[in-house]
């Protein structure tokens, strides 16, 4: 049994569906990681796939693709990817388990690696769509 790495919200599903049909020709989804950056020390990247790469893993909901990187992966087991429009902003949003700390303006967070062994222990695994 695997674990799915992330997974996608109805809204996130949509939003990147959209990205994709208004990219340029070519464009397959997008690719999320993390970057060491901002007051907490890490930030979540969103780039644009136009050629998968096959080391990353990836995760389909109602048609839209998503590329994780292999350095983030540890950082983003069990996360939950949504979109959200408020009165001031609109964008895709985190609710990650293995976040410990996020900055007061938003834009960064601090991360801690997947516990393996107390995710398997829990039963939080799920299966991989083939």
């Amino acid at each position: 049994m695997a674990f799915a790495v992330m997974t996608m919200t109805d809204a996130a599903a949509e939003r990147v569906r959209e990205i994709v049909e208004n990219a340029d020709d070519g464009a397959l989804g997008i690719r999320v990681g993390i970057k060491k950056g901002g007051c907490a020390g890490m930030e979540y990247t969103i780039d644009l796939v136009r050629e998968a790469n096959p080391k990353d893993d990836m995760i389909e909901h109602q048609g839209a693709k998503v590329w994780i990187e292999p350095s983030a992966v540890l950082y983003l087991l069990g996360t939950q990817m949504g979109f959200e429009v408020t009165t001031l902003r609109s964008g895709f949003t985190f609710t990650n388990p293995n976040q410990t700390s996020a900055c007061g303006c938003g834009e960064s967070v601090e991360l801690k690696p997947a516990d393996l062994a107390a995710l398997a222990a829990r039963g939080d695994a799920v299966v991989r769509a083939g």
